[in-house]
């Protein structure tokens, strides 16, 4: 078995008295899909921080290509390949597609105070590397926030391959949208995985990680319930898991017997 990109040994994080994780191992490989799953509260917002870097672990060993590491930064952690889209995308809704896919990184020719924007090669730059995630937009001017939901989070994570992410780490990017937008994203994660990519889907539902997932993982408190391949578990049983699985069926039973 070949090293995976990113990995986590016995990881955990603790917040003075709070302990938000404890005991995370998982292995993100490339081509595949780690569906990260659990309710608010999880601990799957700490353990996205822990992998992009805006948090250190409390304890445990996190391993980028086999090297064990200590990410300080976001910054870091692009550095070595490791990329996050979150949820609520870092976007200015009224500049164009192409000035959002450059934000914060836009090419310039010249030097300062002269120095002027290279607009053409970074328009033609968002319009090839959409094209690789098979995002055909006819006008890359208008402003972003005339796509749709599902466009915009494929433009996020268009952009993150194109500034050299081999992991991407999906926040939720499917949470806030309807059934015709949640396939665009899914099938583009679809695609990222067939192109040799990492990725980590979290997500809180169970149906739109079975269809793209290789590998589940199941956080409850903070705490690993579930860790298995798409080989071992059914949608049927990954559902029940992630609504309550043994608490769910003692409960039932429960209810069960108090109404009789």
């Amino acid at each position: 078995m070949t090293d995976p990109l990113i990995e986590l040994r016995d990881v955990g994080k603790q917040y003075r008295n709070i302990i938000a994780l404890h005991g995370i191992s998982l292995r993100v490989g490339g081509g595949e899909v780690t569906c990260v799953l659990g309710d608010n509260g999880a601990g799957k917002s700490t353990l996205i921080k822990i992998m992009a870097g805006l948090h250190r672990q409390s304890e445990g060993t996190l391993l980028v290509d086999g090297e064990e590491v200590v990410l300080s930064s976001p910054r870091e952690a692009l550095d070595r390949g490791i990329a996050t889209v979150y949820q609520d995308l870092a976007v200015v809704s009224l500049m164009p597609v192409w000035r959002n896919f450059f934000l914060g990184s836009e090419l310039y020719r010249g030097v300062w105070p002269a120095r002027s924007l290279r607009v053409e090669e970074m328009r033609a730059t968002t319009k090839s590397e959409l094209a690789k995630m098979g995002i055909d937009l006819p006008d890359v001017d208008a402003p972003i926030g005339t796509l749709s939901g599902g466009q915009r989070q494929c433009v996020a994570i268009a952009r993150a391959v194109f500034f050299g992410a081999r992991v991407l780490i999906l926040d939720e990017p499917t949470a806030a949208l309807g059934v015709r937008q949640s396939g665009v994203v899914l099938r583009y994660i679809a695609a990222a995985r067939d192109a040799g990519f990492g990725v980590v889907f979290i997500t809180h539902n169970p149906h739109h990680a079975f269809l793209v997932g290789d590998h589940f993982v199941l956080l409850n408190r903070g705490r690993m319930r579930l860790d298995c391949t798409r080989a071992e578990i059914t949608l049927d049983e990954l559902t029940q898991q992630m609504a309550g699985g043994d608490e769910l069926t003692a409960l039932e039973q429960e209810l069960q017997r108090t109404g009789t």
